[in-house]
């Protein structure tokens, strides 16, 4: 069986400080490891030792704080967002403002069959265009009509049909989280 050369527990002092090194507060950190802030008040106040999962994400920050900021979701540029998901993991967020034909990236991932435009990392908006056709069903489809009907769509439209079928599509587990303003 493999070893790995990480911490086993963590003690309230560790808490407090990988939580002011990566300037956060207790509610933004209970956010970040996904719990409440009444345990990481309860973490930071006892006196025994703390164990489980966090042991292992705090020991990866301690080595790695730049890993929380390349996670942050930035502030919205456009009045759409589009998060490109795979299962309950944030793939890419893409910002669109469709107005002035553009769109700003992010990605969360370093593997690009997990991003939205693969290897692309300045992708235009005609990129963008491809993306939200290629995640649903072909203009060509036979009975086309019939699916548009059973969505209650009057005709083609990429983004009308993402934001009714959030880009799901049978063969995959990406999908499309879309956020208008």
């Amino acid at each position: 069986m493999k070893e790995y050369a990480v911490a086993r527990e963590l003690y309230a002092e560790d808490i407090r400080k990988i939580r002011e090194l990566l300037g956060m507060t207790q509610r933004e950190f209970a956010a970040f490891v996904g719990c409440s802030k009444r345990t990481v008040e309860t973490w930071e106040e006892r006196d025994t030792p703390i164990t489980g999962p966090v042991v292992t994400l705090v020991d990866l920050l301690w080595r790695r704080p730049s890993m929380a900021i390349r996670m942050e979701i930035p502030e919205r540029t456009a009045r759409r967002r589009i998060y490109y998901m795979y299962r309950s993991m944030v793939c890419t967020v893409i910002d669109i403002d469709d107005r002035l034909r553009n769109i700003q990236i992010k990605n969360y991932v370093d593997d690009p069959q997990y991003c939205a435009f693969g290897v692309k990392v300045n992708p235009e908006y005609e990129d963008y265009l491809e993306f939200i056709e290629s995640r649903c069903f072909p203009r060509t489809r036979d009975k086309m009509k019939l699916q548009l009907q059973e969505l209650g769509l009057p005709f083609y439209d990429p983004l009308m049909i993402i934001m009714k079928t959030q880009g799901r599509m049978a063969e995959d587990e990406f999908w499309l989280k879309v956020e208008e303003e």
